[in-house]
């Protein structure tokens, strides 16, 4: 239902046709990046346009942020419970790995540094969001996204606070 394929809006933040090399994750150090991508990405501006994805019915505001196919076919049966639900602009993880390029940076190969690194952490966040989602955590989660931007350190501490208010197990609060 909500698993097809559509295009989110992003400001752009790299080179023209820095998609050819066929490799999807970034990481700060990435040369395709331009001066003024580095302060767009800080700030998180690129995902703003993604409100337009969300007006037209694409995306909401919460929800477990999408990947690229190449990663969708990569899912197991379990992160294919990701496909069923309307992805978001932010959630759980969009917050705990809001510093992916850093996670990324200095690895040979950024795609599977991300499916080792990332990836198997931001579907269980996103999974736990399925599970556990109402108009109360969906608040919350826009309220620690915009702190976020201000000091990660804080909404990340806040954020496990709310994870241990809904029970989440500790492989979800160790992230």
């Amino acid at each position: 239902k909500h698993g097809r394929l559509f295009k989110m809006v992003k400001i752009r933040s790299m080179l023209l046709n820095a998609d050819m090399p066929g490799v999807d994750s970034t990481g700060d150090n990435d040369a395709r990046i331009t001066k003024i991508g580095h302060l767009i990405r800080r700030l998180k501006i690129d995902e703003v346009a993604q409100l337009w994805n969300v007006l037209i019915g694409e995306m909401s505001l919460v929800g477990p942020r999408p990947n690229v196919e190449r990663e969708t076919r990569l899912y197991t049966d379990l992160e294919r419970v990701l496909l069923t639900v309307k992805p978001g602009i932010t959630d759980f993880a969009s917050i705990v790995f809001s510093d992916e390029g850093t996670i990324l940076s200095g690895h040979l190969n950024p795609d599977v540094a991300y499916n080792q690194l990332i990836r198997p952490g931001k579907s269980a966040l996103g999974l736990f969001y399925v599970k556990h989602a109402n108009i109360f955590v969906d608040l919350a989660l826009i309220i620690l996204t915009l702190i976020s931007v201000i000091s990660r350190g804080r909404a990340l501490t806040l954020l496990n606070l709310l994870l241990r208010l809904m029970g989440a197990n500790p492989e979800l609060l160790e992230m």
